[in-house]
């Protein structure tokens, strides 16, 4: 490949190009704030090196395998892990010579951005990728992750990165995250708390999985007071790991705010496995609800991530298990859905509710408005599908006329690809400069605004809405 572009991403016209320059040229040395990803915890823990470069970048991306298995590619023969422990290639030239073999693929796509960002600035690579140079470009990449500076902690460290929050089940045990605590180690890696396990009636092992957390709350999980108990001691121990936010993964943005008494006899049905999906709905719905009046009480943000029909495939979810990049994007209700939430407590200064969505549609017609009414609420930047150029700019082009810049919070990576973090938050810098180089340009924002909602956008904005 050739040398990435200093421009890259910037607008063409050369007068609003020089603006986006400067104004990047101010903010792209700033530390990074991820709030919000699935970056293993394990890797700062023992700070082991890598394995090899199939498995840095290919084995665990969805994005990568997703692509690939799209035109015909088995994820066996990329190493994907099968739920049965069935055979997969181990071969890790194997898997980086496929990956080479069909880079074209993912021409004009983020992945491809990320990754030769990736080599180029981590690696120090700048062949373009291709099966000509799939072993050399192998070859530098496994001496490199070989010596000590490449090892997970050092590479935090060059990377700049602030503060980092993981995501882990509310059955976790944190014990990565006490190993990274007891090692003495500088770096911020806290964690996040994901119940989604021991909310969803329709998740596997609902029942068990709730009888788990009340063993490990000390509480009686099975009764509507112990359960909800549960969930306040669980955040309480993620929050003595630092942790600053729950996180919510589910289907639809739904949210109720019932009595207590309908709560407890839905809650009965779903350890019943008796719920129909409607109740089910209206069971997590509820739960939102529940979680943001927590919120409220020990201070963790709440981050709702909806509309995703997840494990679209029944054919890879019986084969690899769930989140291996079967997941579409679906049409989300907000208005109304997050009605109940918002009239409970969404006029609440003291409380922070960050809103995703893979709904573009939604942005100007839903999301903004809702934004600019409700202090509580924040939306969240463009996410998953979305993590990209044009996405980015969607969301700046329509959010920004009714919710403002400073009802968003920045940005956030959400990727368990370590190496793609600077890339990403490259990509983010870049398109926010190119935004506000054409307000200044068209006469919308003053000249010298613009380096402070730059920075706003880049660093302030994120680590002020998670609290790190």
């Amino acid at each position: 490949m050739a040398m990435l572009s200093e421009d890259r991403l910037f607008p063409a016209d050369p007068a609003t190009r020089a603006i986006a320059r400067d104004l990047y040229a101010g903010i792209k040395d700033l530390p990074i704030i991820s709030p919000h990803g699935h970056t293993d915890p394990r890797w700062f823990a023992e700070n082991q090196p890598f394995p090899d470069p199939a498995q840095l970048f290919v084995t665990p991306d969805h994005y990568v395998f997703r692509m690939l298995h799209s035109q015909g590619v088995p994820l066996e023969q990329l190493g994907v892990p099968r739920a049965d422990g069935g055979r997969t290639e181990t071969e890790s030239r194997k898997i980086w010579r496929l990956f080479a073999d069909n880079f074209h693929l993912f021409r004009a796509t983020p992945s491809r951005m990320w990754v030769e960002h990736a080599f180029q600035n981590v690696f120090g690579i700048t062949d373009r990728f291709s099966g000509a140079t799939a072993n050399k470009i192998y070859d530098q990449i496994a001496d490199c992750l070989g010596r000590e500076e490449f090892r997970p902690r050092a590479l935090f460290e060059r990377f700049n990165i602030e503060a980092i929050s993981t995501t882990e089940s509310a059955l976790d045990d944190l014990k990565w995250h006490k190993m990274i605590r007891d090692s003495g180690w500088g770096g911020k890696v806290v964690t996040a708390y994901r119940p989604d396990a021991v909310v969803d009636p329709e998740f596997d092992g609902f029942a068990a999985n709730v009888e788990k957390l009340g063993e490990l709350a000390g509480e009686d999980a099975t009764t509507w007071a112990g359960y909800l108990a549960a969930h306040r001691n669980r955040r309480a121990f993620f929050k003595s790991f630092g942790a600053t936010s729950s996180d919510h993964g589910h289907a639809t943005a739904r949210t109720e705010d019932l009595p207590q008494d309908q709560a407890a006899k839905l809650f009965d049905k779903a350890l019943r496995g008796a719920c129909t999906p409607q109740e089910a709905d209206a069971f997590r719905g509820q739960m939102l609800t529940e979680m943001a009046r927590m919120s409220l009480d020990d201070g963790l943000v709440l981050q709702i991530h909806p509309g995703s029909a997840r494990n679209h495939s029944a054919e890879i979810m019986a084969r690899f298990g769930r989140d291996k990049g079967c997941d579409i994007p679906t049409r989300t209700d907000y208005v109304n859905a997050l009605r109940p939430l918002l009239n409970a407590v969404g006029g609440r200064s003291d409380l922070t509710v960050i809103l995703f969505t893979l709904d573009e549609t939604s942005y100007s017609r839903e999301l903004a408005p809702l934004a600019g009414v409700y202090p509580a609420l924040k939306l969240g930047p463009p996410w998953w599908f979305h993590d990209s150029y044009e996405g980015m700019m969607r969301f700046r082009e329509m959010a920004t006329e009714t919710a403002g810049f400073y009802n968003t919070v920045g940005f956030n990576d959400d990727t368990r690809a370590f190496c793609s973090i600077p890339a990403r938050h490259d990509v983010a810098r870049r398109v926010d400069c190119a935004f506000l180089a054409n307000l200044v340009t068209t006469g919308r924002l003053d000249a010298d605004e613009a380096p402070e909602v730059a920075h706003d956008l880049t660093y302030r904005l994120a680590k002020e809405a998670y609290r790190l």
